[in-house]
C-alpha cells in the first residue's frame, strides 16, 4: 500500500484508551473553558455535526485532530484522553487568556501579587453589584 492510500492513525480501545472517558472528558474540559461545541469546531477546523460525533462517543477524531484538540484546550493527550487526571487549573478559568496569564502570577512580585489581589476583587465586585441592581 503506498503511503498516499495509508489509513489515517486513530486510537482506540486497543490502545489501552477508554473512548467513552474520553467523549466525557472533551466535554468537560470544552464546557469548563467556556466554548460552545460550535465554537470549539470552529477553532478546531472540524465541522460541528463532526465535532459532536466525538463528544457522544459516536467518532474518534484522528491523534493529529487530538493533539490540536489538546493544544486548543491547553490540556495534556492524557489529561484529555483520560490516562492522567486533569491538572485542577484547567476547570477554574474558562477564558484561555486568563488561564495563561493566570500561570504567571506566581512569577510577580508580592506588591504585583497584592495590587492583582485588590483588582481582581473590585472587578468582582463590581459585577456582583450590577448583577444585584439588574436582578
Amino acid at each position: 500500500m503506498s503511503p498516499a492510500h495509508k489509513m489515517p492513525l486513530e486510537l482506540d480501545q486497543h490502545q489501552g484508551i477508554d473512548m467513552e472517558e474520553f467523549a466525557q472528558r472533551l466535554r468537560e474540559i470544552r464546557s469548563a473553558r467556556g466554548l460552545t461545541q460550535a465554537r470549539l469546531a470552529e477553532l478546531l477546523e472540524v465541522s460541528p455535526r463532526v465535532y459532536n460525533r466525538w463528544e457522544r462517543d459516536a467518532a474518534i477524531p484522528r491523534l493529529d485532530t487530538l493533539v490540536k484538540i489538546a493544544e486548543t484546550l491547553e490540556v495534556s493527550l492524557d489529561e484529555l484522553v483520560g490516562r492522567k487526571e486533569l491538572d485542577g487549573d484547567v476547570l477554574k478559568i474558562r477564558n484561555p487568556e486568563l488561564h495563561s496569564l493566570y500561570k504567571e502570577i506566581d512569577r510577580l512580585s508580592d506588591e504585583d501579587q497584592q495590587a492583582l489581589v485588590v483588582l481582581i476583587d473590585s472587578l468582582v465586585k463590581r459585577s456582583q453589584f450590577q448583577r444585584m441592581m439588574v436582578g
